[in-house]
C-alpha cells in the first residue's frame, strides 16, 4: 500500500478494510438513490469522504500524489471517475476561495 495523506482518518462509517475493497459499491448506490430516487444518505457520501479523507495542508483529497484517493487508485491501476462532476476539496475550502 502506497503512502498517502489519510486526512483526518478517524472512525470510518465501515472497517477500513472492508471500505478498501467496497467503497465503490457503497457510492455506485448511494449515487443511484440520489439521481433516481431523489434519496440522499447523510451516512454515505462522497462529500463526507472528502470531509474526513482531504488533506489538512490543501483541502483536497486528489490534488497530489499522496492524495488519499489518488495514492490508493494508482497503486490499483483504476482510474478515478467521481471528480469529473465532483469537487475533490472540503465544501468549506471551496466556499471560501469561491466567496465573493
Amino acid at each position: 500500500m502506497p503512502k498517502r495523506d489519510i486526512g483526518k482518518g478517524g472512525q470510518c462509517v465501515e472497517d477500513p478494510q472492508w471500505m478498501r475493497k467496497n467503497h465503490m459499491h457503497l457510492l455506485k448506490h448511494q449515487r443511484d438513490e440520489t439521481l433516481r430516487k431523489g434519496i440522499r444518505d447523510e451516512k454515505i457520501s462522497l462529500k463526507n469522504c472528502i470531509e474526513c479523507h482531504a488533506s489538512a495542508s490543501d483541502d483536497s483529497a486528489i490534488a497530489r500524489d499522496d492524495s488519499f484517493c489518488v495514492a490508493c487508485h494508482r497503486y490499483e491501476a483504476v482510474k478515478i471517475d467521481c471528480f469529473e462532476c465532483h469537487s475533490g476539496i472540503r465544501k468549506s475550502a471551496w466556499l471560501q476561495r469561491n466567496a465573493k
